[in-house]
C-alpha cells in the first residue's frame, strides 16, 4: 500500500543561500546599468555616425557569436581526445550492503504516467528495500493525485502533496521532498523518464571511487521516441552534442556543469547543506550546477543513460524551449549580479567557461534569427529578388543604410563559420551514439536554431512579466516508449 505524506505547507529550504536567488530577476545595479547602457547607445546615434555605432555593434556581437560556436567546437573536440577519462569511473566493488537512495518524481497533470512510471521504475536493478520513491504531486492536482493512488504501487512509492502555494515550480517540490528525505543518495527522474536499469549502481560505485567533494553525477540523457519526426530527430542530435561531448568536456576541466533537468545523482547531505533549490529559478538544474562548484564541490558525468520523451509537436517544442532559455537567462543575471565575486569563487578560467557557456549561447540564440533573416533578404535581392518582388530590391537598399555592406559580410561569414561548427558536431555526435540514420537530418539544423531562436525571444520577453512562470511540457503523445 503506497503512503500518503501530509503536506509541507511552506519548504524548509526556502531562504538565503549565500548565493543569490531569483526571487526578483534585476538587482539595483543591474537595473541602473541596462538604464545607463541604453542612455550611451541612443546618444550615441544622436552624436556620432550612426553607421560607426551599428557596424561596432555588428562587430561585438558577431565576434561573440563566432567565439561561442568555436569554444563549443573546442568542447566537441577536447571530448574525442579524453573520451574515456572524462567519465566517472564505475568499476568498483559492490558493498556489502547498497546504500538507501531516494528517488524523486515530481508530477503535475501526469495522470497517464502513473502505470508506465512505475513499470519502468521497477525494472531498476537495485534493492526495494534500500529505495523510497517520493511522488510528487500538486494538492490540486486530483486527477494525477487519483490515479497514483489507485495504481497499487509498491509499499517503497510514496506519495507526497506539494500544498497550492507560489511560486508553483518543479523545485519548489523538490523542495518539500527533500526536506522528508533521509537517504544516503538521491535523484531526479522525471515522469516519462526510463533509466537504463543499472544506473543505481553505477552511481553507487562511482562514488565509491569519487573524492567526496564531488555531490553530484549527472547521467547522460536522450530520446526513445527520436525518429518518431523531424523535430524529434533534431532534438536528439542537439541532446547527443550537449551530453556525450560537451558535458564530459566540462567535467574533465573542472568546469562548473549546468545539470540537466533530470538523471541528477546526489549525495544527500551535501544536497541538505546547500539548501537544494533555488525555488525561484525555471532552469533550477543550471542554477544549482554553478553553485555547487562556487561552494566548493564538483560534478562529474555518469556513463549511463536516461531514455525521456522528446517534445514531438512544434508549440509543445517553443514552450519548452522558451521556458529553458527564460531559465538561462534568469541565472546568468542571477549569478552576475556580483560579478567580482562570482570571479573568486569560480577563478579566471572557470569564469570565462561560465561567460562562454551561458552568456555566449543565450546571445547566440538570440541573434541567429536576426541574421540569418538579413543574410536571406540580402542574398535574395541581389540573386534575382527583384525580378518577382520588387519590394525586397527596395527594403535591402534601405537595409543597407544601417547594414553596410562590410558589415553584412562580417556578419554573414561569423554566422556561415559558427552554424557549420554546430552542423559539424550535431553530426558527429550522432554517430558516436549510433544514431548514424540521424546524421543526415542535420543539415536542417539551422532551420532548428532558427525556431530555437523565436522561443528564446519569447522566453526572454516572458522574463520581464512573468519570471517564475512554469510552461508545462506535455508528454506521452507519441505513443513511444
Amino acid at each position: 500500500m503506497t503512503s500518503l505524506t501530509p503536506p509541507v505547507h511552506q519548504s524548509p529550504f526556502l531562504g538565503p543561500r549565500g548565493i543569490p536567488q531569483a526571487t526578483h530577476t534585476l538587482s539595483p545595479w543591474q537595473k541602473v546599468f541596462l538604464i545607463l547602457a541604453g542612455a550611451g547607445l541612443c546618444s550615441a546615434f544622436f552624436l556620432g555616425p550612426w553607421q560607426n555605432v551599428i557596424f561596432y555593434i555588428n562587430l561585438t556581437f558577431s565576434v561573440i557569436f563566432l567565439i561561442g560556436s568555436i569554444y563549443r567546437l573546442y568542447l566537441v573536440d577536447l571530448s574525442l581526445r579524453v573520451r574515456h577519462s572524462a567519465y566517472a569511473d564505475t568499476h568498483a566493488q559492490d558493498p556489502p550492503q547498497w546504500p538507501t537512495y531516494t528517488i524523486q518524481i515530481p508530477l503535475y497533470r501526469e495522470a497517464r504516467a502513473i502505470i508506465p512510471l512505475s513499470r519502468a521504475l521497477n525494472q531498476l536493478d537495485y534493492p526495494k528495500d534500500r529505495l523510497t520513491i517520493q511522488l510528487l504531486i500538486e494538492e490540486d492536482d486530483h486527477e494525477t493525485m487519483q490515479a497514483a493512488q489507485q495504481a497499487n504501487l509498491p509499499e517503497h512509492f510514496k506519495i507526497i502533496p506539494i500544498p497550492y502555494s507560489q511560486p508553483r515550480t518543479k523545485p519548489k517540490a523538490c523542495n518539500v521532498g527533500l526536506a522528508q528525505a533521509n537517504s544516503d543518495y538521491l535523484v531526479i527522474y522525471d515522469a516519462e523518464d526510463r533509466p537504463e536499469p543499472d544506473q543505481l549502481k553505477k552511481a553507487v560505485r562511482a562514488f565509491s571511487k569519487l573524492p567526496p567533494a564531488v555531490a553530484c553525477i549527472q547521467a547522460k540523457l536522450n530520446f526513445y521516441n527520436a525518429r518518431h519526426n523531424l523535430i524529434t530527430r533534431l532534438f536528439a542530435a542537439e541532446y547527443a552534442v550537449w551530453f556525450d561531448l560537451c558535458l564530459p568536456a566540462l567535467a574533465f576541466l573542472d568546469a562548473p556543469i549546468p545539470l540537466g533537468g533530470t538523471s541528477n545523482h546526489f549525495r544527500l547531505d551535501i544536497l541538505k547543506q546547500v539548501k537544494g533549490w533555488d525555488e525561484f529559478n525555471v532552469t533550477e538544474d543550471c542554477d544549482l550546477g554553478l553553485r555547487l562548484y562556487q561552494m566548493g564541490y564538483r560534478t562529474q558525468i555518469l556513463p549511463s543513460t536516461t531514455w525521456e520523451e522528446a517534445t514531438s509537436e512544434l508549440p509543445i517544442w517553443i514552450r519548452q524551449r522558451s521556458r529553458w532559455v527564460k531559465g538561462y537567462v534568469q541565472t546568468y543575471l542571477v549569478h552576475m549580479r556580483h560579478p567580482f565575486r562570482l570571479l573568486t569563487r569560480l577563478g579566471i578560467k572557470n569564469f570565462l567557461h561560465f561567460q562562454l557557456l551561458i552568456g555566449s549561447a543565450i546571445l547566440g540564440q538570440l541573434l541567429n534569427p536576426i541574421y540569418w533573416t538579413l543574410v536571406t533578404i540580402w542574398l535574395l535581392a541581389i540573386f534575382g529578388g527583384a525580378a518577382w518582388m520588387p519590394a525586397l530590391t527596395q527594403f535591402q537598399h534601405q537595409l543597407s543604410q544601417f547594414y553596410p555592406l562590410p558589415v553584412f559580410l562580417m556578419a554573414a561569414t561569423c554566422l556561415f563559420i559558427g552554424n557549420f561548427c554546430l552542423l559539424y558536431s550535431c553530426a558527429l555526435a550522432c554517430c558516436i551514439r549510433t544514431f548514424f540514420d540521424l546524421a543526415k537530418y542535420t543539415i536542417l539544423m539551422p532551420f532548428y536554431w532558427f525556431i530555437m531562436g523565436i522561443a528564446a525571444w519569447k522566453g526572454t520577453l516572458q522574463l520581464i512579466h512573468r519570471p517564475h512562470f512554469w510552461e508545462k511540457t506535455e508528454h506521452h503523445r507519441t505513443g513511444t516508449s
